[in-house]
């Protein structure tokens, strides 16, 4: 794993790179230390992952961190995977994700091939646009890619409605959307377990949530490979 400085505020962001040469960058966010067993999944199944430190509590609710690792996630998918660019986010990063998706302003000439929604929810303002996506959607504003959600049935931070309901609204307005359910809960999809004592998430090998984390990393690949056809 390599350490990169992104952006003028000079935030860190990891970086998981495959062995060989990657199918295609996955822009990965919310807590780098929290999301380092899926990027690792994802990385040793081709791809390379990107991360970003990023601050929920900055007075712009973290935007700015966001734009700038999107800008640099951009330039970095040109120069070393063919130009494919995928986006993944889990809790508010999965918000913060279709948010960029719903604003192609946002990605400039370089939309991302897909966007990778875990455990989210949609219906309040996106870390990205300051919108929510529900709201964009009600405006006529249209996915610039497919949109592929995940999340764990017995996820009590987040209940799953809250995907259900965007594939819903996606579906119903001829919207490419996939919405897939594991029996797991919100740290579960990324393949870590909540930790009270240390009120963190951490790694585990709990088998519904390693198979979350595998459903995710699949659909990921998939992307990457509708991407070259």
């Amino acid at each position: 794993m390599d350490i990169r400085t992104y952006g003028p505020s000079g935030k860190s962001l990891d970086i998981h790179r495959p062995d060989g040469p990657p199918a295609a960058t996955v822009l990965l966010c919310d807590e780098r230390d929290v999301l380092r067993p899926l990027a690792r999944t994802a990385a040793d199944h081709g791809l390379t992952v990107l991360v970003p430190d990023w601050r929920s509590d900055a007075a712009d609710n973290g935007r700015t961190h966001l734009l700038e690792s999107l800008a640099f996630a951009r330039t970095f998918a040109q120069d070393e995977a063919n130009g494919t660019l995928l986006l993944a986010g889990w809790s508010a990063g999965a918000g913060a994700a279709v948010g960029a998706a719903l604003h192609p302003d946002l990605t400039a000439a370089h939309p991302p091939t897909a966007v990778l929604a875990l455990s989210g929810r949609y219906d309040v303002p996106a870390r990205t646009t300051g919108t929510p996506p529900l709201t964009d959607l009600e405006k006529g504003l249209t996915p610039t890619a497919p949109i592929h959600l995940l999340h764990g049935t017995n996820d009590t931070v987040i209940p799953a409605d809250h995907s259900r309901a965007m594939a819903e609204v996606l579906s119903a307005d001829g919207h490419t959307v996939t919405y897939t359910e594991c029996p797991t809960d919100h740290a579960g999809t990324i393949m870590t377990e909540y930790d009270p004592a240390t009120n963190r998430c951490r790694p585990t090998d709990n088998e519904a949530a390693v198979a979350a984390g595998e459903t995710a990393v699949r659909l990921l690949v998939e992307s990457a490979a509708n991407a070259v056809l």
